[in-house]
């Protein structure tokens, strides 16, 4: 009962609403990829409580539980590329050469563990967080290119514009269901109850389970979020 009170007295909670901003990347642009053609944000709310446990005055420690989707829509000019694609009912993979778009979409619940300095009116947080990813998107279509069958001397495959020209693929099974990653950022609270945030928040697990090898490079997700808080207690 003792603990329970003290942490009860001395627990703060935060309401968090905010909104990322980020991609689904791999480290560095792999030599197949040749250019990035579109970025296009899609929508990418935030929301959550955040607790935190000050141990003194100027640190603690803070957790709390987050709602989030992280999702972009992309375009690139690819050479050599690895793909698998269906196109009129027929699977086919090998390397492509043309364009690329992608989107991706996944919709996590996130826990951080984080360490908290403060600074003045700045929160400075720095920890590891886990995410459960609920709902999943990856998928996208390869188009205004071809397709070598099974490797670059294959036979050669034409891939138009049109709905039923291009090459569509769908890689939503593949999706990790969780991801681990290393979350750092400020708060700086304007008022004693209303505050203003910004984070990076950088996947250290790979988005693909490690058994997916259609796709040649390991993608991460590397989001930054911006955002309000609001002290309830």
């Amino acid at each position: 009962m003792g603990v329970a009170q003290a942490f009860s007295d001395h627990a703060m909670l935060y309401l968090r609403v905010g909104y990322n901003v980020g991609g689904t990347a791999p480290m560095g642009l792999p030599a197949s990829i040749r250019r990035l053609n579109s970025y296009t944000p899609l929508l990418t709310p935030a929301a959550g409580v955040d607790v935190l446990i000050p141990n003194n005055d100027w640190r603690g420690f803070l957790t709390g539980i987050r709602i989030e989707r992280k999702a972009m829509e992309e375009d690139a000019t690819v050479k050599n590329y690895h793909m698998e694609i269906t196109q009129g009912g027929q699977t086919l993979a090998g390397m492509f050469t043309g364009d690329v778009t992608t989107r991706t979409s996944q919709w996590v619940v996130t826990v951080p563990l984080q360490a908290v300095w403060r600074v003045n009116r700045v929160k400075l947080k720095v920890g590891p967080y886990a995410s459960w990813v609920f709902a999943k998107d990856f998928s996208g279509w390869a188009h205004n290119g071809y397709l070598r069958v099974d490797d670059p001397t294959g036979a050669k495959v034409e891939l138009g514009e049109a709905d039923d020209e291009r090459g569509n693929y769908d890689f939503d099974e593949h999706v990790r269901n969780w991801q681990v990653g290393l979350a750092l950022g400020a708060d700086w609270h304007l008022t004693r109850r209303i505050g203003v945030y910004a984070d990076l928040n950088w996947g250290i697990t790979r988005v693909m389970k490690s058994d997916f090898h259609t796709i040649e490079q390991s993608l991460y997700p590397i989001y930054g979020q911006v955002g309000v808080t609001y002290r309830i207690k």
